[in-house]
């Protein structure tokens, strides 16, 4: 997993932080790349660690994400990943995701992220960083906060 070709959008890296994270994905990853507009919307709320590394595009933004109804950082990364051959996009915005699903970019989560490390040994436990996601109004449903507990071994 550690030399899997990585891009992020800002809203996972900002949610990791929140929460005291944001290391979990150099355990996971030696670096994942993000496009310019990522580091501009992630700059006011926190400095980027020297393994995430900004890579600009250097093709135009294509039509079917640029009709798309996402902000520029989500849009920039979809392009990102489909120039790169990105393994991952990492992205939690709905819409964004539904994008993603149709290129058939393989995508993971904030909460994907945290199965991975609680997977590997990284965290102990998981419920503790969901509680603190929601206390940061990141928004899941009961629904999915037990399908998150019973996916990575505790109990809902």
């Amino acid at each position: 997993m550690n030399e899997d070709n990585v891009v992020s959008n800002s809203s996972p890296l900002i949610a990791l932080d929140q929460i005291g994270r944001l290391a979990v994905l150099s355990q996971l990853f030696d670096e994942v790349t993000v496009p310019p507009a990522v580091v501009r919307e992630t700059n006011p709320l926190l400095i980027l660690p020297p393994w995430v590394i900004e890579q600009p595009l250097t093709q135009p933004i294509g039509a079917q994400v640029l009709a798309a109804s996402l902000g520029a950082g989500e849009r920039e990364a979809i392009c990102l990943a489909i120039e790169s051959s990105a393994d991952w996009i990492i992205l939690d915005d709905r819409p964004a995701r539904r994008l993603a699903a149709s290129l058939d970019l393989p995508m993971v989560g904030t909460l994907g992220i945290l199965l991975a490390a609680k997977r590997r040994g990284l965290l102990a436990e998981i419920r503790p960083c969901l509680d603190e996601l929601i206390r940061h109004d990141f928004f899941m449903t009961r629904n999915l906060y037990e399908q998150v507990l019973t996916q990575a071994g505790e109990s809902p």
